[in-house]
């Protein structure tokens, strides 16, 4: 019986293409694992009206981590009109599987290491070495909406004085979406970002939020911020608002360590921290929970590039080495690091987003190869 239980969900498009590069290189490292595969996806939605079918939700719960390819994702009103025609009308609404997982597991962190590798001709700079700590289950991503709005609601909201500016508009015509924190949200992803930070020797751990402007729940994000560096002397804590944020990782992104914020904000920062490293083919994630952990390469589905195996599968492997960490295989994980960046490097073996013309197989075969050789 192998040692671990892996659910294998490619999704959508290039999924495919960089989880069959990934496994080129797990069958090297020889990790003793069954991988399981399971139904996510655009086409489960169409046709069943669930892009994460129950089956898929049983299937992660009998195992001990996954790893996820991509995902296709649409608005609602998009998402309908290609529902099989038999669901239509019957009160399906499409959800993002990523997030009803991340919500169904308490994955309440996701990390995201930025690291520019050296060799990689589209980094912003050289000497970046970014981790992004994402609270992943709570903000503005909880999915509390509402469009109308019901008169409860309205009514309810309606002791606010601010809400007095909204008296006179039709509840057709508001929308209005919730930002939810907790303070055990806030301490739990803080406390993740200051371990980290201890653990690795990062000097630095930057909060961005907005709590000029929002003051409540950003507000709430700052003070458990300031509370808990207390317990890390060694570490200094470093307080951004967002929109600063984003120009200081433009200007000086050397000069930061460890970033922590809130669902939105901190899928903002990822993405712009993704791009100053090579972009998205090289930006893996972690969805980490208490007991479970969901791995995944940042980009999208990329449909346009399916079954080509053009795409860059770079992030796919980083995001394997996230999970090897996860599960205690360090030496491994280590090991997969080094030969990423060694193809990195050398420049060889290139996808066509950094100027070559090989398959993302024959990249994974390079790492592969050059992990066996260490």
């Amino acid at each position: 019986m192998a040692k671990y239980r892996i659910a294998w969900l490619p999704g959508d498009g290039v999924g495919n293409d960089v989880m069959d590069a990934a496994r080129i290189v797990l069958d090297e490292i020889n990790l003793d694992a069954e991988y399981i595969p399971g139904d996510v996806g655009w086409e489960f939605w169409k046709k069943e009206g669930d892009p994460l079918p129950e089956r898929t939700i049983k299937l992660l719960q009998e195992t001990d981590c996954c790893l996820f390819g991509a995902i296709t994702s649409k608005p609602n009103q998009e998402a309908q009109k290609e529902l099989d025609p038999s669901l239509q009308g019957k009160g399906f609404v499409y959800s993002s599987p990523i997030v009803r997982l991340r919500q169904l597991f308490n994955l309440h962190t996701n990390m995201r290491p930025c690291k520019a590798f050296e060799g990689n001709p589209l980094n912003y700079r050289d000497d970046i070495d970014l981790v992004v700590f994402r609270e992943n289950t709570e903000g503005l991503y909880v999915g509390v909406e509402f469009h109308p709005v019901p008169q409860s609601v309205f009514d309810a909201l309606s002791i606010h004085p601010k809400m007095k500016k909204f008296s006179d508009t039709p509840l057709d015509e508001l929308a209005i979406s919730t930002r939810i924190f907790t303070k055990k949200g806030c301490r739990s992803i803080i406390k993740q970002a200051f371990e980290y930070a201890k653990k690795h020797n990062r000097k630095t751990v930057t909060v961005v939020e907005k709590p000029n402007v929002i003051r409540e729940t950003s507000g709430m994000m700052i003070q458990e911020a300031r509370s808990i560096a207390e317990q890390y002397p060694g570490i200094e804590l470093w307080e951004t608002n967002i929109d600063a944020m984003c120009m200081w990782l433009v200007k000086n992104p050397q000069e930061y360590d460890v970033l922590v914020s809130s669902n939105m904000f901190g899928d903002i920062i990822s993405d712009l921290c993704a791009q100053i490293v090579g972009g998205l083919g090289f930006a893996a994630s972690g969805n980490i929970g208490d007991r479970y952990g969901v791995f995944e390469p940042t980009h999208g589905s990329a449909p346009k590039y399916a079954g080509q195996y053009k795409v860059n599968p770079t992030a796919m492997l980083l995001s394997t080495k996230l999970m090897l960490d996860w599960l205690g295989e360090t030496e491994k994980a280590t090991k997969l690091q080094k030969a990423i960046a060694q193809v990195i490097k050398e420049g060889k073996v290139k996808t066509y987003d950094v100027g070559g013309t090989n398959t993302s197989l024959e990249v994974a075969r390079e790492v592969a190869r050059l992990y066996k050789e260490q």
